[in-house]
């Protein structure tokens, strides 16, 4: 079992019961204990307690065995005493939490689909069901369930939420959201929390590293770790610490891809000319970084000096046609440079590839008013606005370049 969850899911795989916000063993939202609802409107036939039905005495064997820890035999009990009732949810979820504590991922990804088919509402039970996907390595379907979680809710205690967030970051540095997955880490410096599994993570994100915590060589361990050190004292606003921690990073692998790009980013808020020269040196080592290109653009255009970022808007738009991050900052450019129609014509198209993304709304509104675009504008500023509150209120972190979220609007929390 992964070692960053296997003690977090104790607490939570083996109570009775289904979690709930005050403790993890109540049946999910709209849930029956037993008997169901249905059993209710038809009563079991009559009996007496000193002669209980098969199913009950089935239903308590099952129980005192997972709380005696002896789970293959809880397994085999909850197994019976569902065929005699398939619409037992507390037992089809203690069967669930069960099989995954066993590692028997399979079947328990079953269960949970079973849960999950009478009660969708449950975030807790997308979160297991999630993690036996990434255990079955089926990282889509992970991911799009602890999605699926994050939207529903999660309950259950601290040690639930951290595990959900924890595997929805790392899956999505695999598939190369790096920035996406260090938004969501960041937390987890704020809170204090360092321990390895984060460390790691967080390390191979800010090196854009596309692979899981388990693929990763031995031999780059040491510098995964380093990188993400120093970024956890940067999400953790330990500055000091973090400025120590870049440089010993890039001192000790000045020609390693991405180093010098993690240190420029933690420069940006504050020495946005020094974090020039880093990304200027991270060219020198990956002259293919179209994203250090871009943050270069990005910081001449925060300083205003919007001739100097036009160039590196520019390549960073040829060399990445697709990614909108790039034609927000070269539609940017154009815009405060002055060439409005092919400010208008970039922007516009950034918001095509991304159209979920405030900042490109945000943007193209004040584009189409320089253009006299009134009507054009006010829609634009509606989508901004729309975005915006969906943005705020989900707080999923949102597609960016560095330590600076460029999708982020205005205003919103810096990682």
């Amino acid at each position: 079992m992964d070692r960053f969850i296997a003690s977090a899911l104790v607490a939570v795989t083996l109570v009775a019961g289904l979690p709930s916000a005050a403790a993890a063993q109540a049946p999910p939202p709209g849930a029956a204990a037993r008997p169901t609802a249905a059993q209710k409107r038809t009563p079991p036939p009559p009996r007496t307690a000193a002669s209980p039905t098969k199913f009950d005495a089935l239903a308590a064997e099952a129980d005192k065995a997972r709380e005696a820890k002896q789970l293959d035999r809880a397994v085999e009990l909850y197994r019976q005493a569902l065929t005699i009732r398939p619409a037992w949810d507390e037992g089809r979820w203690n069967l669930g939490t069960a099989l995954y504590e066993l590692e028997q991922f399979g079947d328990a990804r079953d269960a949970f689909r079973r849960v999950l088919a009478k009660h969708p509402e449950n975030g807790t039970a997308w979160v297991f069901k999630g993690l036996c996907e990434f255990q079955l390595k089926n990282y889509d379907s992970a991911l799009s369930d602890l999605i699926e979680a994050k939207a529903r809710g999660v309950v259950g205690g601290q040690a639930m939420a951290d595990v959900a967030r924890y595997h929805s970051a790392i899956m999505l540095s695999r598939i190369g959201r790096f920035d996406q997955a260090l938004y969501i880490l960041d937390d987890f410096g704020l809170e204090g929390n360092d321990a390895p599994g984060v460390i790691e993570a967080m390390g191979l994100a800010v090196l854009r590293m596309p692979m899981l915590p388990s693929d990763l060589p031995g031999g780059r361990r040491e510098l995964v770790l380093m990188a993400g050190r120093a970024r956890f004292l940067q999400a953790a606003r330990q500055m000091a610490g973090a400025q120590s921690a870049f440089e010993l990073l890039t001192s000790r692998y000045p020609d390693t891809p991405n180093v010098h790009y993690a240190y420029g980013v933690f420069l940006l808020a504050e020495e946005p000319d020094k974090a020039i020269e880093v990304f200027q040196r991270e060219l020198k080592v990956t002259p293919q970084n179209t994203y250090a290109k871009l943050q270069i653009a990005f910081a001449y255009i925060r300083k205003g000096e919007y001739d100097k970022a036009l160039p590196w808007a520019r390549d960073g738009a040829a060399e990445a046609p697709t990614d909108y991050v790039a034609r927000h900052a070269y539609g940017q450019a154009l815009l405060e440079s002055g060439d409005v129609p092919a400010a208008v014509t970039e922007l516009e198209a950034g918001a095509k590839l991304a159209p979920d993304s405030p900042i490109m709304h945000f943007v193209l509104a004040k584009a189409y008013r320089r253009a006299g675009r009134t009507a054009d504008a006010e829609k634009a500023q509606q989508a901004f606005l729309r975005l915006d509150k969906q943005f705020r209120e989900a707080r999923t972190g949102s597609e960016s370049i560095g330590g600076i979220p460029l999708d982020a609007p205005p205003g919103s929390r810096q990682p």
